[in-house]
């Protein structure tokens, strides 16, 4: 897929893989849109990037993101929607039940599955117009092998792959030229993963990987240590899943 003179939206694109994510479209001759909930640091992006537009906006708001459609239509549309924005909740207290937990689950899967397919659906049309559209999700290995110290986390991320796999099957057999793009990155250095004390991509790396699989029109991306888990669940799932809950991110974790 060529980038030079598309339009891209990202959404959680002032931090983080988002940030690098506006950065290297830009670098690739895109034209970039980013929104987030947090104004400050939207206009740190701007700082930054100052090719970029900002707008505010909370995708697990329903108002909010009928106000950035509004926009983007002012705007002239867009070429690809990357739906980035994403959230994680403290490490759980294992074994012990609250209402935070479930509070957590709702904001989760609201932001991180609903917000999805809310943008989705509000961009489609415009998308389905284009002649060379797309739409970019970003999972992760957790959709693969979930961490128990983050569950409902993890049953967000698999809930978005499993709707993204069934998302490009469904347009390719409406006949629609929309292709549908899935990055699943390892542990990746942000501000999500500043407490766990293992290694981690830093976010450029994911991303020049990120623009290199669009470019191929390679539809699953599975970035670093993912492609390696990917293939190991597959043949030794009990292996693979304590490989990835190792019992000293547990006591790391814990005392956060």
């Amino acid at each position: 897929m060529e980038l030079r003179g598309k339009t891209v939206l990202i959404t959680g694109g002032a931090a983080g893989i988002g940030y690098e994510s506006a950065k290297q479209f830009s670098a690739a001759g895109a034209r970039v849109i980013i929104c987030g909930r947090n104004q400050s640091k939207l206009d740190k992006a701007k700082s930054n990037l100052p090719g970029i537009i900002t707008i505010k906006c909370d995708v697990s708001d329903q108002n909010e993101i009928k106000e950035l459609y509004k926009q983007v239509l002012e705007l002239g549309g867009i070429d690809i929607l990357y739906n980035n924005a994403g959230v994680g909740s403290a490490p759980l207290n294992l074994g012990v039940a609250n209402e935070q937990h479930y509070t957590d689950a709702v904001n989760e899967m609201n932001i991180n599955y609903l917000g999805v397919i809310r943008l989705n659906n509000l961009f489609m049309d415009m998308l389905k117009a284009k002649k060379d559209a797309a739409i970019i999700v970003t999972t992760s290995v957790l959709s693969y092998l979930p961490a128990i110290l983050a569950p409902t986390y993890s049953a967000t991320k698999a809930a978005l792959r499993f709707y993204t796999e069934s998302l490009r099957k469904h347009l390719e057999i409406l006949g629609s030229s929309v292709k549908v793009f899935e990055l699943l990155p390892p542990l990746v250095e942000t501000e999500m993963t500043a407490g766990i004390n293992e290694k981690k991509m830093s976010t450029e790396d994911l991303i020049h990987i990120l623009m290199a699989g669009i470019k191929k029109n390679q539809f699953t991306i599975r970035a670093g240590n993912t492609k390696l888990l990917y293939k190991i669940n597959r043949l030794f799932p009990n292996f693979a899943f304590n490989f990835l809950n190792k019992p000293r991110n547990f006591r790391l974790l814990r005392t956060q």
